[in-house]
């Protein structure tokens, strides 16, 4: 039996993957939904959607929210496409139906089916028609990979400018050279070296100090240190 598979990503753990998960269950109330968070334009990492790739068989169908979820590289995202619907399986895009592997198969069938008068040319006829619509289609399906990549390029761009405006505006940017990183995590530890240790209002030992506290060595001696400064 042939299996739907919706494939869901987002670029970090604090984005929303609610959004896809909805669009795709709503178009498909079957499919088996594949989710993962993953930064970077590149297939070859995304653990998930490789091993989604490697079950997938002839005749299942990979539904995506929009083209940008299956690739944000161009080149990549056009070759991948060619592979799986080379293999039978079908892809599915509900922002861009356009290029559905479905709407690719029927464009070519509708051109097998044609006929001419002179079945001397009916063959010739039909392979320069069936030529002139792949170059067709596959620009298309270029084009979406295109502008999914652009996109990309573009947010990279206006980020850049943005942290330059700030910057000549006099805002700083990232944590001051040599400024200490404060954390909660950094403050509830020094306040229990200063409650324990004996180098301080306790009266342990380090090595007894780090085990009730549970921090590691190197986090101990750091903040015992900055505390000696302070």
């Amino acid at each position: 039996m042939n299996k739907v598979y919706g494939y869901c990503r987002i670029s970090t753990k604090q984005q929303n993957i609610e959004r896809q998960q909805r669009n795709i269950l709503g178009a498909y109330p079957t499919a088996i939904l594949v989710c993962e968070a993953y930064t970077g334009t590149k297939i070859e990492g995304r653990k998930e959607f490789e091993k989604l790739l490697n079950k997938v068989k002839a005749g299942d169908t990979i539904v995506f929210d929009s083209v940008s979820r299956m690739s944000r590289n161009a080149e990549e995202g056009f070759k991948l496409y060619e592979e799986l619907m080379e293999e039978g399986i079908n892809l599915v895009f509900l922002k861009e139906h356009y290029i559905d592997t479905d709407v690719y198969k029927n464009q070519l069938n509708n051109s097998d089916n044609m006929q001419v008068a002179d079945k001397d040319l009916n063959e010739t006829v039909m392979q320069g028609i069936r030529a002139y619509l792949v170059r067709i289609i596959e620009k298309q399906i270029r084009i979406a990979f295109e502008q999914a990549e652009k996109e990309v390029k573009d947010l990279r761009q206006r980020t850049r400018e943005g942290i330059e405006t700030a910057r000549l505006n006099g805002k700083q940017i990232g944590q001051i050279e040599g400024a200490k990183l404060i954390t909660k995590k950094s403050i509830q530890s020094k306040e229990q070296i200063k409650k324990y240790s004996k180098d301080f209002d306790g009266t342990l030992n380090d090595i007894d100090t780090m085990k009730i506290i549970g921090i590691s060595r190197n986090s101990y001696y750091k903040y015992k240190n900055q505390l000696r400064e302070e």
